[in-house]
């Protein structure tokens, strides 16, 4: 019996041994193979490592624009490049975008457009007409949506201009007669002043400082405003510089026409406001005292009919 105790023990024993290295052999490996595979991804090479370090923007968004840029050039003219670079000077290059990146924003929005029409048509369960309706709408509404927002940029940064110029030609003025010269009176008006005026004067001056004239710097200035009170004074300070004529006269002269032009212009504004206030008038004011003036007496009428 004690034999059989013994050998029996001895028995369990070597199963218990069999076990331990059925389990523990893998284990170790594994954990081998974990360590080297941590081991082989930290001493990866820069190549392997570079693509996952790199930003959302640069791995995803860039290939992106560039896909779409590639699809909008084949429905754009060869001179899109040209009047989108026009466009975005004049709105002041908001967001520093590029003739490219606009393109590639048409194709974009033309495509997110048509999505969020699909939806909306699925979700308020139209008709086939209306769902067509609906998505043509949304891809032309995207198409043209960077247009639109850089024509009104455009246009509020060109009133924005328009209020300012008066004003900075009478600094002109002021800096040109207390001495200093027509570059040192445009450096203080683009020191002095805040908006789209003085980063156009700021700009002039660092197209002077890398080797332009002052005349071209002016042409430079006033075809990216593109405003007539700009040109008319980029035109006399042009003449002036090239005919000898004291810039303090003609910054003068300048400064009191703009004004005049500007009164003229408020002028213009308040006598048109009686004709745009009629159609708000008529459809939304004369209604309205209307039915306050009119409807007690219609109820009494209509009382007075029924009894």
């Amino acid at each position: 019996m004690v034999l059989v105790f013994a050998f029996g023990v001895i028995l369990v024993l070597v199963a218990i041994g069999l076990v331990a290295l059925t389990f523990g052999a893998p284990q170790e490996g594994g954990v081998k193979r974990s360590l080297a595979v941590l081991q082989a991804m930290t001493n990866a090479p820069e190549e392997l490592t570079r693509e996952v370090d790199r930003p959302f923007s640069e791995r995803v968004v860039a290939p992106l624009q560039q896909r779409a840029y590639r699809v909008g050039r084949r429905f754009t003219g060869a001179d899109t490049a040209a009047r989108l670079q026009r466009k975005l000077d004049s709105a002041g290059n908001p967001g520093d975008l590029t003739p490219d990146r606009v393109v590639s924003l048409k194709v974009i929005g033309a495509i997110a457009f048509l999505v969020i029409g699909l939806v909306v048509a699925l979700v308020l369960g139209t008709s086939l007409p209306v769902l067509a309706l609906l998505m043509i709408g949304g891809l032309v509404l995207g198409f043209f949506a960077p247009d639109l927002y850089l024509y009104q940029t455009a246009y509020n940064r060109a009133e924005h201009l328009t209020r300012e110029l008066p004003d900075a030609i009478d600094l002109l003025t002021i800096s040109v007669e207390s001495g200093l010269g027509f570059d040192a009176a445009c450096q203080q008006v683009a020191r002095n002043t805040d908006g789209p005026l003085s980063d156009e004067f700021s700009r002039m001056l660092s197209e002077m400082q890398i080797g332009q004239s002052r005349s071209q710097a002016l042409r430079s200035m006033a075809e990216r405003t593109n405003i007539d009170d700009v040109r008319t004074f980029v035109g006399a300070m042009v003449q002036a510089d090239a005919f000898g004529i004291p810039i303090g006269s003609v910054l003068r002269v300048q400064s009191s026409e703009i004004r005049v032009k500007r009164r003229q212009r408020a002028e213009t504004r308040a006598q048109q406001v009686p004709v745009k206030i009629t159609v708000p008038l008529i459809f939304c004011i004369l209604p309205c005292l209307f039915a306050v003036v009119m409807g007690p007496a219609i109820l009494a009428i209509m009382d007075n009919g029924l009894a």
